[in-house]
């Protein structure tokens, strides 16, 4: 498993099932978990040690309304760990600001609200950087969505 994916609430699913498909389209092994850092901090610790020794090489963390858990993570791990806010309440501004907002050499990598797949994305750079096969798909990815961008819209549009 390289990448571990966690979220303190069963409601969290589906936002969090697009930093999934992001992985899952590159092929990345990943695991999730559902576990949250004021309810059962210890559990939270011990799955953080269990996916470490499992090799894992980034986290992905979703949260809303306190939005503590990326934070919690990235206090326990020198892993990179990336931040979704989750629209919980304040349309998600609040999650925003307390994952975005950390205190000095404890950062957490930020994606808009909502947005998991970017979050799998920036998993997925992130581990190209030493993994040239997966930097190559990256690279075909982006090639083939410009393109694809570029065919659809070649004629204009009809408003």
């Amino acid at each position: 498993m390289r990448v571990a994916i966690f979220f303190g609430s069963k409601s969290d699913t589906e936002v969090m099932r697009g930093a999934a498909n992001a992985l899952k389209e590159f092929n990345i092994e990943y695991k999730a978990f559902i576990l949250s850092a004021h309810r059962v901090p210890e559990k939270l610790e011990e799955t953080l040690e269990m996916v470490e020794k499992e090799g894992c090489e980034v986290i992905i963390a979703g949260a809303g309304l306190a939005a503590h858990l990326p934070g919690v993570i990235a206090s326990k791990t020198i892993l990179p760990v990336i931040g979704v806010p989750i629209n919980a309440a304040l349309q998600g501004l609040d999650a925003l600001y307390s994952i975005v907002q950390m205190p000095k050499a404890i950062p957490v990598a930020t994606v808009g609200i909502n947005n998991s797949y970017n979050a799998g994305m920036l998993a997925l750079q992130m581990l190209s950087i030493k993994d040239e096969s997966l930097k190559n798909k990256l690279i075909e990815f982006r090639t083939n969505m410009k393109k694809r961008f570029i065919d659809e819209n070649v004629e204009g549009v009809q408003l």
